[in-house]
């Protein structure tokens, strides 16, 4: 297996929240290089070895068939998620890892609970889920825009001050349940500043190429941006927890962002013992026939 190099190893749990009851938002610096002074071509090199390194992790993981491991990316706009997902994992086995993204609910998932759609995305045994936004949608997005509670039908009765404090109570208890049946759950929070975000939307604008990522809607929410952040600081705040922390990281560098997430996601791996499966002596033995077997086959003309 290749070996990690000790410069990425320092970021693995360095943007874990831990007391969440005295979390606050305003203390993470969304500018944060971990410490390490790189060019690009170094953060390339580490982003490389880490890829390998996960590579390596994943197909134990799939062969092992025992865990499975929850990957959620929350952020703002332009906060990097999709790039993030396209660099860490490009070296895993597609069979192995699916990415889902979850954007308005449709009319059949509005039909039923919110977590109803989540349910049905969960990685199976041995393979790497990508969620790209996730059920925590529903304390920010509808949190910000409580006008979003009115189309999901839910009994008036129901719709208390309580909201959004029982949601928390609810993902807090699904989360567990994962854990409890062998699913890992990592949870990040792509941290960007609003000048960043500024200098990206207008990047978007400026270049031609880009201009099909930018959307009206993203401007209106960047209008909202104190209320999202307060909605962000109050959901890691009640649903950071020792089965499920948040790990919130820095986004203004794209380099930073991806060199902590695979490093966190590589040690989460590691901590899992995985192994290939080891046949029985009775397996070995079938085996050895059958590759003795095959060597004594006549070469077949071509």
């Amino acid at each position: 297996m290749a070996k990690p190099n000790k410069l990425i190893r320092k970021l693995a749990g360095r943007y874990r929240v831990g007391d969440a009851k005295s979390f606050r938002l305003s203390d993470c610096n969304p500018g944060d290089t971990g410490g390490l002074d790189l060019d690009k071509q170094d953060s390339k090199k580490l982003l490389r070895e880490g890829i390998e390194l996960l590579s390596e992790l994943q197909a134990k993981l799939y062969a092992q068939d025992r865990w499975s491991l929850l990957v959620i990316l929350q952020a703002m706009d332009t906060a990097g998620k999709d790039g993030t997902i396209r660099h860490v994992f490009s070296g895993v086995n597609p069979q192995g890892c699916e990415v889902s993204p979850f954007k308005a609910p449709s009319q059949e998932e509005l039909d039923h609970d919110f977590l109803w759609r989540i349910v049905r995305e969960l990685p199976e045994r041995g393979r790497i889920g990508i969620f790209n936004r996730s059920h925590y949608e529903e304390v920010l997005v509808v949190r910000v825009h409580p006008e979003f509670l009115g189309t999901q039908r839910l009994p008036p009765p129901l719709v208390t001050k309580r909201i959004w404090q029982e949601r928390y109570e609810d993902i807090n208890a699904f989360e567990r349940h994962l854990v409890r049946n062998g699913t890992v759950v990592l949870k990040f929070f792509l941290n960007v500043s609003k000048e960043e975000q500024k200098r990206r939307f207008l990047e978007r604008i400026e270049n031609p190429e880009k201009n099909w990522k930018f959307s009206m809607g993203d401007v209106e929410e960047r209008g909202r941006w104190s209320d999202y952040m307060r909605a962000y600081e109050d959901m890691i705040r009640a649903t950071s927890t020792q089965w499920a922390p948040w790990h919130v990281v820095p986004a203004d560098h794209k380099w930073l962002t991806r060199l902590a997430v695979s490093d966190t996601v590589i040690a989460a791996l590691e901590d899992l013992d995985l192994a290939f499966p080891e046949v029985d002596p009775a397996e070995r033995q079938r085996l050895e026939k059958v590759r003795s077997a095959l060597e004594k086959e006549k070469a077949t003309p071509s």
